[in-house]
C-alpha cells in the first residue's frame, strides 16, 4: 500500500524516469530508510522538498491513516460484500495519495480519481442503505466491534476530507472530485457500520436517550 512514508522513498526514482508512472516508481522502491528527511523535510512526486507540516504532508497523513482504519475494519467485518468493497476503495485511496503527493504540476500524471468514482461510491451506498434502517439522528457507535471499526475508519476520512479540503483550498490541488470522493467515502462508512449492527442483529444506539 503506497503510504505517506513511501513518498519520500519515491523521490529518487522518480528523479531517474522522464515519464514516471505510479507502479514504476513503487516496484523500485527498495529500502525502508533513506535518511534524507532526517532534518525534517520530504520530498514529493516532483521537484523540490517541503517540511514535513506542510499542508500536503498532513493531507498525506490523514489519508494514510484513513487507508489503514479500513484495513482494521475490513478485517473485522462480517457481512460478505462489504471485504471487496473496502479494498476497491483502499485502491482508490491509493490513486488518490498519488495525486495529493504530487507537485501541481506532477498532479495530472496521476490523476485516476473523477466523477465515475465518485458515482460508483454513491451506487454502493445507495445499494447499502436499501438493506438496512437508516436513522434520521446522530448515533452512539459500538454496538459491536465491526461496527464500532467502521464507525472510526468514517472519522478519519473525514478528518482525510477536510485536510484535502485545506489544501485544495491553498491551491494546491485542482481536482475537485478528490473532495466528493471523500465526502461520499465517509457516508458510505456510515452505511456500513449500520450494515454491520444489522448483520449482527443489533440495534444501532441513537445518541439522544428516548
Amino acid at each position: 500500500m503506497f503510504s505517506l512514508y513511501d513518498t519520500r522513498l519515491a523521490i529518487a526514482n522518480y528523479k531517474k524516469q522522464s515519464s514516471p508512472s505510479l507502479s514504476g516508481i513503487i516496484a523500485r522502491m527498495s529500502p525502508f530508510y533513506t535518511q534524507t528527511g532526517d532534518e525534517g523535510s520530504t520530498g514529493l512526486l516532483g521537484e523540490g522538498r517541503v517540511p514535513k507540516f506542510d499542508l500536503r504532508i498532513e493531507a498525506l497523513g490523514a489519508l494514510d491513516e484513513a487507508t489503514a482504519a479500513l484495513g482494521l475494519a475490513r478485517a473485522s467485518v462480517n457481512a460478505p460484500q462489504i471485504t471487496p468493497l473496502i479494498v476497491e476503495v483502499q485502491r482508490d485511496l491509493y490513486k488518490l495519495m498519488a495525486e495529493v503527493g504530487a507537485t501541481p504540476e506532477n498532479a495530472a500524471r496521476f490523476r485516476s480519481i473523477d466523477d465515475a468514482r465518485v458515482k460508483w461510491l454513491e451506487t454502493q451506498t445507495d445499494a447499502i442503505t436499501s438493506e438496512v434502517e437508516v436513522p434520521n439522528e446522530f448515533i452512539i457507535p459500538g454496538e459491536v466491534p465491526s461496527s464500532a471499526a467502521m464507525g472510526l475508519a468514517r472519522t478519519i476520512v473525514r478528518r482525510a476530507e477536510r485536510r484535502v479540503v485545506e489544501l485544495y483550498h491553498s491551491g494546491g490541488l485542482q481536482n475537485l472530485s478528490l473532495l466528493a470522493y471523500l465526502n461520499r467515502l465517509s457516508s458510505l462508512c456510515f452505511a456500513l457500520e449500520l450494515l454491520e449492527n444489522h448483520q449482527a442483529g443489533q440495534s444501532t444506539r441513537m445518541a439522544k436517550e428516548k
